[in-house]
C-alpha cells in the first residue's frame, strides 16, 4: 500500500500557497536537486546544503536567510519506493519550467504544481518527461483554461492518458475544481505508478537544500 498522490488535492496539503513537487525515477535526491538548480526559468542556481528540516523549519530558515520566505527557494528531498522526490518551498511559483533536460539520460521526471492562493486562479498543473521528451501534460481541472485543450505531449501516451481521464468522467462541468483535481491526480497516479509519502512530507524531517542565486 502506498500513499499515491491524490492527497495533494486537499486544501493546503503541504504548506500555505499550494504545492510544487518533482518526482524522478533513475536519479538520486542529490542528482535531482542538482539538475533542478540549473533548469530554473529565471537563471541557474547553486545547491546549498541546509541540514534536516520539517516544512515549518525550512520556511523559517528561508525567512531568516532572505527576510521573507517568498524571496528564496528551498527543497526537501527524499525517496519513496521507486521514486525520488523534491518538495519546493518559498518563492517557487513560475520558477520551474520545462523539465525535459532534467529527464536526460533515461530518467523519468514528473512535475506537479498548484498555486492554490493565486487569485487568478491558476489551475493545478501536471507534466511528465522521459529521457528528454515530454510524454504528457495537462491542467488537472481538465477545464480547457489557461490555453490547455486536453492532454499534450507524445501522441500515443497523451491519447492513452486522455482516454483514462475521459473514462473517469473528466471533464465534468458539474464537478467543483477540487474534486476534479482529486480525480485527475488519481488517474495520473495509476497511469504512471506515482507515489509520494504524505506522513514523511507533512509531519516528518527530511534533508533540505537551498537553491541560491548563482
Amino acid at each position: 500500500m502506498t500513499d499515491g498522490i491524490a492527497w495533494l488535492a486537499a486544501p493546503r496539503c503541504i504548506a500555505y500557497g499550494g504545492y510544487s513537487v518533482v518526482l524522478a525515477k533513475g536519479l538520486s535526491p542529490e542528482e535531482l536537486a542538482g539538475r533542478l538548480s540549473v533548469a530554473m526559468r529565471y537563471g541557474e542556481r547553486v545547491v546549498e546544503q541546509a541540514g534536516e528540516h520539517t516544512s515549518e523549519s525550512l520556511l523559517e530558515l528561508l525567512e531568516d536567510t532572505y527576510g521573507d520566505y517568498w524571496d528564496g527557494i528551498g527543497l526537501r528531498l527524499g525517496r519513496a519506493e521507486h521514486w525520488t522526490y523534491a518538495v519546493a518551498y518559498g518563492g517557487w511559483p513560475g520558477e520551474f519550467g520545462d523539465l525535459d533536460a532534467v529527464s536526460r539520460d533515461g530518467a523519468d521526471v514528473c512535475l506537479l504544481e498548484y498555486e492554490e492562493e493565486n487569485g487568478k486562479p491558476v489551475p493545478p498543473q501536471f507534466a511528465y518527461y522521459r529521457d528528454g521528451r515530454l510524454l504528457s501534460a495537462c491542467n488537472l481541472h481538465l477545464d480547457a483554461s489557461w490555453g490547455y485543450q486536453g492532454v499534450d505531449g507524445d501522441p500515443g501516451t497523451a491519447a492513452r492518458l486522455q482516454q483514462r481521464l475521459t473514462e473517469a468522467g473528466l471533464p465534468d462541468p458539474e464537478l467543483g475544481g477540487r474534486e476534479a483535481h482529486r480525480i485527475a491526480l488519481g488517474v495520473v497516479e495509476e497511469f504512471f505508478g506515482l507515489s509520494l509519502p504524505r506522513t514523511a512530507i507533512v509531519d516528518g524531517t527530511l534533508p533540505a537544500v537551498l537553491l541560491e542565486p548563482a
